[in-house]
């Protein structure tokens, strides 16, 4: 009963914050924010001074003061005027959705916003954070006639596709007496990778039924495989790309029965694990073998993807992964 309800409200407010922020869904670029997506109001300290000239108006008043109503109005004149520029601050700004790189599930997804300002003022003191969210301390500035990219960071719980959650856009220029505001979505989403296991076994060539192929000895100097990294081994063999990308230490392992071309195979993994039990491990070997400069294929149930090499045919193979037996239109919920 209580999961009902709670269902019933989190679909009354959506419906509610559709009608007021007019914000139903991704939403495709260029969004211009006209005067009817624009919000204004007090903040805390504008609050505080409304209530300060109240109190001097009545103490004004009371006691025939000119020089009170003098400095009342004024300030009062310079709060009003203050309410214009914070609005004028957001309105005819346009969005456009920018760049995502793919990241791996645990890190956070750092979506580009492209601003273009068209007028000839710049907009100044603005904030962008996902709505829901806590304000960061990342203000940023846009010249005059110019554009400018922020980028969002928001966290990755699950691997697929991830959709930019509802944004929200501040200004409390000039004063901090008023703050102005809008919400948007650009349609824009990041790929999000399955997690290299940490306990994956290292890669060897151990023949064609294992995950990798020996059809070609190239001498003693071929790569065998990779195992974990200790202090005694030589600089030269240790997987500096996977080091550089965050992962842990291996060491390059050579002999003279090995080749150069590896496939990492499904049906190789042990048969009782689960999907996202062999993935991160797939994952980590996708990692290992593009660090050791092998040719390497992939085979899922599926898909195959021949040996190659490069980091296109490693996004490849890590987006099969990513998006292993899920929906084509699968995004995880925007928080």
């Amino acid at each position: 009963m209580t999961t009902r309800r709670a269902d019933i409200v989190t679909a009354i407010k959506a419906r509610l914050q559709r009608w007021l922020f007019r914000v139903g869904g991704p939403e495709a670029g260029p969004i211009t924010l006209g005067q009817r997506r624009i919000f204004v109001l007090p903040t805390g300290f504008g609050l505080a001074l409304a209530l300060t000239l109240l109190v001097m108006l009545l103490a004004s008043i009371n006691y025939t003061l000119s020089l009170g109503f003098a400095l009342t109005f004024l300030i009062g004149g310079v709060a009003w005027v203050s309410i214009h520029h914070a609005f004028r601050n957001l309105v005819d700004l346009t969005v456009s959705p920018g760049r995502s790189e793919a990241v791996f599930c645990g890190e956070a997804a750092r979506f580009g916003v492209q601003f273009h300002n068209p007028g000839r003022r710049p907009r100044l003191g603005l904030q962008l954070w996902p709505s829901g969210g806590a304000p960061g301390d990342d203000g940023f500035d846009i010249a005059p006639q110019a554009g400018a990219v922020h980028f969002v960071a928001i966290p990755t719980r699950q691997r697929g596709w991830l959709q930019l959650p509802r944004l929200h856009l501040e200004t409390r220029h000039p004063l901090g007496l008023i703050r102005a505001w809008s919400l948007f979505q650009p349609d824009q989403r990041c790929l999000v990778y399955p997690t290299p296991a940490a306990d994956a076994p290292p890669l060897h060539h151990d023949g064609d039924d294992h995950p990798g192929s020996t059809a070609n000895g190239r001498g003693r100097d071929d790569f065998a495989g990779l195992r974990h990294h200790q202090a005694s081994d030589s600089p030269r063999h240790v997987a500096w790309k996977s080091v550089a990308r965050g992962g842990p230490w291996r060491t390059k392992e050579f002999d003279g029965g090995g080749s150069q071309r590896v496939w990492l195979d499904w049906q190789h993994l042990p048969p009782g694990a689960g999907i996202e039990a062999r993935l991160p491990r797939l994952t980590r070997w996708v990692d290992d073998a593009d660090a050791a400069g092998l040719e390497y294929g992939l085979r899922l149930p599926g898909v195959e993807l021949p040996p190659a090499t490069g980091s296109a045919h490693r996004h490849a193979c890590l987006a099969a992964l990513a998006l292993f037996g899920l929906p084509t239109a699968h995004a995880q919920p925007a928080s």
